[in-house]
């Protein structure tokens, strides 16, 4: 009887392992102490996105529930990719001048005025010109700061939200009259963030 009953439970904790195992592949389960802000960084979505999808009308959630997670993700070589982008561009800049150059990206691949992954938004070239110099001159090759990742990871979870800035420059060093005509949205150490 003990043998049976131990079998019985060895299986049932079996099935419940594998359900578990099943279910956690696109969902997550709440733990204590976390948000919608952890839990979008984590998993590089971003809030409005883990609402949207979670028919969510607040951040109020809580431990033991289940969030579905978006489709919508980005994947680990795209937010490399974007984080040697940062490190290059955003270089003896703030965290927060960080997360805007990468926000400034993630606005691009959202905008019909450019192309629509990471990837072809940082290799765009555009009548013989890099949309960003590091891809020209090969910094955007370098190993990111883990500050550059983390950047990375908050812009994602940040997406969809503020100034909707497109482009950014420095106005030191900037030789286009262009890019200086553009409305500034905002400035975060050396850069200004536009529109």
């Amino acid at each position: 009887m003990k043998k049976s009953l131990l079998v019985g439970v060895a299986a049932l904790s079996l099935i419940t392992f594998s359900t578990q195992t099943f279910a956690a592949d696109g969902v997550h389960t709440v733990t204590k102490g976390e948000s919608l802000w952890d839990i979008s960084k984590e998993n590089a979505v971003s809030i409005i996105q883990l609402k949207k999808e979670n028919d969510l009308n607040s951040n109020e959630i809580y431990p033991g529930q289940t969030l579905q997670l978006p489709d919508i993700k980005v994947t680990a070589e795209e937010q490399e990719l974007l984080a040697k982008l940062v490190h290059a561009e955003a270089k003896g800049e703030s965290y927060a001048g960080k997360v805007a150059v990468a926000i400034v990206v993630l606005n691009r691949v959202d905008s019909t005025e450019f192309p629509d992954s990471i990837k072809e938004v940082i290799y765009q070239v555009s009548n013989g010109h890099y949309a960003f110099s590091p891809v020209k001159n090969g910094e955007i090759n370098n190993r990111p700061s883990g500050e550059a990742r983390e950047a990375v990871n908050e812009a994602l979870a940040f997406r969809g939200q503020g100034h909707g800035s497109l482009f950014f420059y420095n106005p030191v060093t900037s030789t286009s009259d262009w890019i200086t005509s553009r409305e500034t949205l905002l400035t975060i150490g050396k850069h200004r963030f536009a529109k």
